[in-house]
């Protein structure tokens, strides 16, 4: 047999075995030599065969075929075809070695033999050294998946990625060391060991800065966000030592001194000193430089807008500090799609392919003088206006909220817009909705955008179970946010539901062995499809039962005694012009039925009989909050609501001054005589007159009349990064036109804990005020007839807060962020008792999770710092928590 000695040599790369086969070359010269045959350089044959030897997993067949050579080719040996084969096949890293010999030659024909031997295949992978739920990240991360070919390169590289990896996260001492071993359970296999050893975070102990004079130490380390030494009382910035944060800051250290006139300011070196393994010292020697003023500013290439208009815009006067980071800001603010800067003043009014740079003409002594050099452009017109990705909403649900319309002039400012209007629909993920800017022609001043969206979940299910109202309640709700009423008698379009126009549709039943609460809404946000006028319907059931306690303590339900309502309510809404287009105007009727039968808890005054409520309610809201509702960064909420009754008392013909009178003395009377009088004659006239008093009642609310005004606003201000504070203010109050009627007893404020209504019954407002238990701080009074301390609800409240919220992840299956809270509110029986400053406080930390099919999950631990309104309630409330479920955002 004879080895082709030239291709084999070339190609091995094991010391071991290229002296093997020099010495098989040496023993195969002297043979031939003995024998008088010759291997003539170049000559050429006819392949008579090829055969595979080596193969331990492969197929001959296969190999032979992908090598490209065919028996009865003419074949040159030594040549070029012999060569690129064992290339070929090394370039697939499936094979350690490759060897190509010929075994016979007939004639004119030659008889090749491929000796091969494979790389082993990786069976399984074992991680040491970190955490079980972190080990199939680092298998995805490095690749290394079952049937894997193990070569030099895999591991050398996995090694390499895993101790970045976690130098970059702090670890400057990572060790991975990895180790393979045959695996008999299979052919050629090998199993492999990764061992991590992290070892301890190393922090920094100090700062050394060099060469400042102008900056102090503290202004200098200030102006390092990422890289802290080490403070026992610093527990929100880190003191590890990351080496990308440490370059970034080292950039903003550089700008520190831009900000305040050093232009020349440079970092001569930087180095970091090994304390031990733990800690380290940075030493940071600086150059300041001279400080420099701003001198003449000029614009040159303008024509569209004027000098004094730039220089209003760029907002940077003749003799004030240089400050370059600012003069960038003012050129274009890259941290702000919507900010005030020359760039943005060009793209939203149609120069697209508008250029300005700054350039320093001349410095005398301390002064520089600059050109602003604008080249403007042609102006830009939109072409075409895409959308993909809108896998289950319709394009014209998309399209009707677009401010982007071919044939308009270009307008970065619509364009931010635009993003804000589908990130709030809540149909797309409000992080991925990308813009792009496509087929850009300068010469022609056109342009096309794509929207490129990604669907997000948009229907969701409510399960809740708990205890309250006398026992266990469960909640079960399903809202379909981007329904499609068209197609309901449609079964191909059930998936599960009909969906893809952007209607609402909720549906939901909430019941416990004491009440009953059915639901049903349907929302149409642009009504006739032509302008954003929502209409809004929506129906509703609800009962409560008389209860009374057995002999055993147990709730026992009375079916035959109870309250229910009844209501429905119609409403349209429309986005208006004036002052600017997000404002809102609706209007709604509503149609309430109280029903009473032989039902009295304290809760209203009087147990048998029914009311009625027709109300008319005008809203004026302004929301600009964004560009994800979930988790808005900037804008803000306002809501303005005034709900308002016909005044029956006006045209019904009654007495109401003699009937609150003989209330007032029948209230007086039972209060006099008490619910446990011994005295038989007593307790007649206490029955007579109970009877009196809820008649008297029913007939002063038979009608209900009032009006309720309400307010609410919400700021939203990014502080640094996506840390956001979010101020609320609210305030209510509810009045009545007739002193002689008062207040009616149903649509008042309940005050603190979680702000969700299990189960109201009478158009009450629950208002959230988290470290007190649920309607805590809400007024009591005492029922005549029971004798009972009862919480009415206030007729006027307040409520401010302050939560800072910090968002842990945005993703579209699982949106969390992290908040602390301070709040304060309060409710009052009636006007003259209202104290604006007379407020409960509160203060804590909560997390709220929010998943596409649940809605809004959370829990809030709060601490009330004053007592509740509880009589008798002293010292401070204490901590409470709240679980939140469903809670809007």
């Amino acid at each position: 047999m004879e080895k082709l000695a030239n291709n084999s040599i070339k190609e091995t790369k094991n010391p071991i075995q290229l002296f093997l086969k020099l010495l098989l070359l040496l023993l195969f010269t002297t043979q031939s030599f003995a024998q008088e045959t010759s291997f003539e350089d170049g000559k050429k044959y006819i392949l008579g065969g090829l055969t595979v030897t080596g193969l331990q997993s492969y197929n001959e067949q296969t190999v032979v075929t992908y090598t490209g050579l065919r028996v009865g080719q003419p074949i040159t040996i030594p040549g070029d075809e012999i060569s690129a084969v064992i290339k070929k096949l090394w370039s697939l890293e499936l094979f350690s070695n490759v060897d190509m010999f010929y075994t016979k030659i007939e004639g004119d024909k030659i008889f090749l033999e491929l000796n091969i031997t494979e790389r082993p295949t990786l069976s399984k992978v074992t991680v040491f050294g970190v955490k079980k739920r972190k080990v199939e990240d680092i298998i995805n991360d490095t690749d290394l998946k079952k049937g894997k070919k193990i070569t030099e390169s895999l591991i050398a590289n996995t090694k390499n990625y895993l101790q970045n990896k976690y130098k970059k996260q702090g670890y400057l001492n990572a060790k991975v060391t990895i180790a393979t071993a045959a695996d008999t359970t299979g052919t050629n296999t090998q199993s492999m060991v990764v061992n991590v050893k992290k070892g301890d975070k190393v922090k920094i102990r100090d700062i050394v800065f060099e060469g400042n004079e102008k900056l102090s130490d503290k202004r200098l380390a200030k102006s390092l966000k990422n890289t802290k030494k080490k403070k026992l009382y610093r527990f929100w910035k880190k003191s590890k030592y990351i080496e990308d944060d440490y370059k970034e800051d080292l950039s903003s250290l550089v700008d520190a001194y831009a900000e305040r006139g050093y232009r020349d300011a440079r970092i001569l070196s930087d180095t970091f000193v090994k304390v031990n393994d733990k800690n380290i010292d940075l030493k940071i020697t600086v150059e300041e430089g001279d400080k420099y003023y701003f001198g003449d500013i000029n614009f040159v290439g303008n024509s569209v807008y004027t000098d004094r208009q730039l220089s209003q815009v760029l907002g940077i006067r003749k003799g004030a500090t240089y400050n370059g980071v600012l003069l960038k800001e003012r050129i274009a603010d890259d941290s702000k799609p919507d900010g005030q800067d020359l760039t943005n003043l060009y793209q939203n009014n149609g120069y697209l392919f508008s250029s300005i740079n700054p350039v320093e003409v001349s410095a005398v002594n301390d002064t520089i003088n600059f050109e602003i050099r604008i080249i403007e452009g042609k102006e830009t017109f939109l072409n075409h206006v895409t959308v993909t990705g809108n896998d289950k909403t319709n394009d014209h649900v998309v399209f009707r909220e677009l401010r982007t319309r071919p044939g308009q002039r270009y307008s970065k400012d619509n364009i931010v817009r635009s993003i804000r209007e589908l990130g709030q629909l809540g149909f797309f993920d409000a992080e991925q909705i990308v813009p792009d800017i496509i087929n850009p022609d300068p010469n022609a001043g056109t342009v096309d955008i794509n929207y490129s969206l990604v669907e997000a979940g948009s229907s969701q299910i409510e399960l809740q179970g708990g205890f309250g109202g006398g026992g266990f309640i469960g909640t079960l709700g399903l809202s379909f946010s981007n329904f499609s009423l068209k197609n309901i008698f449609n079964g191909e379009a059930y998936k599960p539901v009909p969906m893809g126009d952007g209607q609402t549709m909720a549906l939901r039943l909430q019941a416990s062995r004491t009440f009953r609460v059915y639901s049903l809404n349907f929302s149409e946000p642009w009504l006739g499809g032509k302008k954003p006028v929502r209409f809004n319907l929506s129906l509703s059931r609800t009962q409560q039962f008389a209860t009374s306690f057995d002999d055993r303590g147990r709730i026992d339900r009375d079916p035959d005694r109870g309250f229910s309502i009844t209501g429905i309510s119609t409403g349209l809404a429309k986005r208006v012009q004036w002052p600017d287009d997000y404002f809102t105007i609706s209007h709604s009727l509503s149609y309430q039925l109280y029903q009473f039968d032989d039902f009295n808890n304290g809760l209203f005054n009087f147990g048998n009989g029914s009311s009625n409520s027709l109300s008319y309610t005008l809203g004026i809201s302004r929301s600009s909050q964004g560009p994800n509702r979930i988790f808005p960064l900037s804008g803000s909420n306002f809501e303005v609501t005034a709900k308002f009754t016909p005044p029956y008392s006006l045209f019904r013909g009654k007495d109401f001054k003699q009937i609150r009178e003989d209330i007032d003395e029948a209230t007086d009377r039972l209060f006099e005589i008490g619910p446990n009088s011994t005295s038989p004659s007593e307790q007649i006239e206490f029955v007579e007159l109970s009877d009196e008093l809820e008649r008297l009642e029913e007939e002063r609310f038979k009608l209900l009349e009032f009006y309720k005004i309400k307010f609410k606003g919400d700021w939203y201000t990014q502080l640094v990064g996506k840390l956001v504070l979010r101020t609320n203010a609210e305030l209510g109050f509810l009045g009545s036109y007739n002193n002689d009627i008062g207040d009616v007893p149903f649509e008042r404020f309940f005050v603190g804990g979680d702000g969700l209504g299990n189960f109201t019954l009478d158009g009450r407002d629950i208002i959230q005020l988290r470290g007190y238990e649920n309607s805590s701080l809400t007024p009591f009074s005492t029922n005549p007839i029971t004798g009972n301390q009862e919480r009415d609800g206030g007729t006027i409240y307040n409520k401010f807060s302050l939560e800072l919220r910090y968002p842990l992840t945005l993703k579209p299956s699982a949106s969390i962020y992290a908040l602390s809270f301070l709040e304060a509110g309060n409710a009052f029986n009636n006007f003259n008792e209202y104290n604006p400053f007379e407020l409960k406080r509160s203060a804590g930390v909560g997390i709220r999770i929010f998943m596409p099919a649940f809605g809004l999950l959370g829990i809030d631990f709060g601490y009330g710092f004053d007592s509740d309104a509880t009589p008798g309630a002293v010292g401070p409330n204490g901590w409470e928590t709240h679980f939140i479920i469903g809670q809007q955002f």
